[in-house]
């Protein structure tokens, strides 16, 4: 049987939905825990992740797991995502809404001591969510990537490895100036209403990325 996506909201998991797999209900729990609160390490003010608390109060929080299992499914299987996105997006009419709703795909077979497959994962499947106007990041249990405001901070440990969707927002600039091709997708969705702060945080990255040194060959 081929592997295929299974997808609940919060509100089903609390009623039951995946209790077979206690990873879900773990997961949740932690989204609930770490992602709405504030943490002194976390280098602003405010919750770890900003969107987790109204997504889950507003029903748009869900998570999705794998029924079957095939790594060689993984690359489409990731790529369905857009596909169930899409669905859930189709019931919204406020924007309000749209920009809430998140998808958490566990992955739980994967190595929770390595976070390399779980990167490179994310890593190919990044420029066509970007693309196609959606935001991929992965959570890992050892995940070694540090905070936008303070890097000694890792915001990015999970129970299990994830990767989380959501819509790409004008506010996620820091996070793909680092990529030409993110970059000009981003620009071509939202340069026309850029705020004054984002122009400003887009000049800074390109002006650093410009001063770098160019790698020497060895």
């Amino acid at each position: 049987m081929s592997a295929v996506l299974r997808v609940h909201s919060a509100a089903e998991i609390d009623a039951g939905a995946g209790a077979e797999r206690p990873e879900v209900a773990r997961v949740l729990a932690w989204s609930r825990v770490f992602l709405t609160a504030s943490h002194p390490d976390l280098g602003r003010t405010g919750p770890v992740c900003p969107y987790t608390q109204p997504s889950l109060r507003r029903g748009l929080f869900h998570i999705a797991t794998i029924e079957g299992q095939d790594d060689d499914d993984l690359p489409a299987l990731v790529a369905g995502l857009r596909t169930w996105y899409d669905t859930l997006l189709d019931g919204l009419t406020e924007e309000s809404e749209r920009e809430l709703l998140t998808i958490l795909l566990l992955l739980p077979h994967l190595d929770p001591a390595d976070s390399t497959a779980l990167d490179e994962l994310q890593r190919k499947a990044k420029d066509d969510f970007v693309e196609q106007g959606l935001m991929i990041g992965q959570f890992h249990p050892v995940c070694e990537e540090g905070g936008l405001w303070n890097p000694a901070f890792r915001p990015l440990r999970a129970p299990v490895p994830l990767l989380a969707v959501r819509k790409l927002l004008v506010f996620d600039l820091p996070f793909l100036t680092g990529d030409e091709t993110h970059l000009t997708h981003y620009l071509a969705r939202f340069a026309p209403a850029m705020p004054a702060r984002i122009r400003d945080q887009l000049v800074t990255g390109m002006t650093a990325r410009t001063k770098s040194p160019s790698p020497v060959a060895a």
